[in-house]
C-alpha cells in the first residue's frame, strides 16, 4: 500500500511540475526564413512542447534516428499544433517535413543525459547534405548543446 501511494505521489507532483514550453514555426523569424523559434530549447523530462502552427504549410516531426531510444517519433499535420510530451533524455532533433531541405530544423535538450550526441552528430552530416539553403544552421543548433 506504502509503495502505491509513494508512486501516486511522485507522479502527481512530476505532473504538477512540469511544464509546457511554445515553439512558433514561421516562414520567417529572427534568424532567417523557415525557422523554428525557438530553435534550439532545453526541457526537463515531463515537459512538453506545442508546436504553433504561427504560419501555414509548417509541421513538426522527429527525424529518423534522431531521438533518443525507446522515445516516441511524432509527425504533426500541416498547419496544424501538435503537443509533444518528451518522456525520455537525450537530444532529439525534429524538422519541417516540406521544408526539410531549406534546414527548417530544431533541436530540443531533455535532462542532462546527452548520450545520443555522437550518434545525432553523425546522422547530421547526412541530413544536412539535402540542405540547399542555410547549410551550418543544424551543426549550429547541435554545437549549442
Amino acid at each position: 500500500m506504502k509503495k502505491i501511494l509513494l508512486s501516486i505521489c511522485m507522479a502527481t507532483n512530476m505532473f504538477v511540475q512540469s511544464e509546457t514550453y511554445e515553439v512558433k514555426m514561421l516562414n520567417q523569424g529572427t534568424e532567417g526564413y523557415m525557422v523554428f523559434e525557438p530553435a534550439v530549447l532545453k526541457i526537463l523530462p515531463g515537459d512538453s512542447v506545442t508546436f504553433v502552427a504561427t504560419d501555414a504549410a509548417h509541421n513538426s516531426a522527429s527525424i529518423v534516428g534522431m531521438i533518443p531510444e525507446g522515445a516516441k517519433s511524432w509527425s504533426g499535420q500541416l498547419s496544424k499544433d501538435i503537443t509533444v510530451t518528451f518522456d525520455h533524455e537525450g537530444i532529439y532533433a525534429y524538422q519541417c517535413t516540406p521544408h526539410a531541405m531549406m534546414a527548417m530544423v530544431g533541436i530540443i535538450e531533455v535532462g542532462s543525459n546527452k548520450n545520443n550526441l555522437e550518434k545525432i552528430k553523425s546522422i547530421a552530416s547526412k541530413t544536412k547534405s539535402v540542405f540547399v539553403m542555410n547549410q551550418d544552421r543544424l551543426d549550429t543548433y547541435i554545437s549549442s548543446l
